[in-house]
């Protein structure tokens, strides 16, 4: 089921996270990135919107490696998607390149923290871990004509970098809903 993101109150602060990174096996918290701007994704492996834009969240990877702190947060319940279960994250991770931790988040816990709510769902924050971007990566959905940019979330990103105000026309992310544990779906979630 397609949904959108929750478009969380902007200045919120980040929730704090320590979640295993599925590559390397570290845990990695939020705290690894005080002072640092932050953009946390909510993504997974079986998603085809996820799908659709994989290849430029490598990019984005890439591009801000080194300026901007990023982490991946798979959240789905693996019993019931079993590719979205810490191997399928990091056989995608391998593949596609990624540059940035990949994180489990087994208990859904930090999902429902950053009220996320779509695969992918895009949160970025300030040095002060305030949010100043949610929302969509840029307007392409898949078997749309519209090409992947990432131009939304890269403008954000640049924003940051430049100490601008982030433009407050910002759009709802749109994918496949979180995969909640049987019982675990968050009250926001409908």
């Amino acid at each position: 089921m397609a949904v959108e993101s929750t478009m969380q109150g902007l200045g919120t602060s980040a929730p704090a996270f320590d979640l295993p990174d599925v590559v390397t096996g570290k845990t990695v918290s939020k705290t690894t990135f005080e002072g640092q701007s932050l953009l946390v994704m909510f993504i997974c492996t079986h998603c085809p919107y996820v799908k659709h834009v994989e290849k430029e969240l490598a990019a984005l990877g890439r591009d801000y490696q080194g300026k901007v702190a990023m982490v991946a947060i798979g959240a789905n319940d693996a019993l019931t998607h079993p590719t979205d279960a810490p191997q399928g994250l990091r056989a995608q991770a391998e593949r596609e390149g990624f540059t940035f931790p990949y994180l489990y988040d087994e208990s859904q816990e930090v999902a429902k923290a950053y009220t996320a709510a779509c695969t992918p769902d895009f949160f970025l924050f300030d040095k002060n871990h305030k949010l100043v971007y949610r929302g969509r990566l840029d307007p392409s959905r898949p078997k749309s004509a519209v090409p992947v940019t990432g131009s939304e979330l890269r403008g954000a990103l640049e924003s940051v970098l430049a100490d601008k105000s982030v433009s407050a026309t910002q759009y709802p992310s749109m994918g496949c809903n979180i995969k909640w544990k049987a019982g675990n779906a968050p009250a926001y979630f409908g």
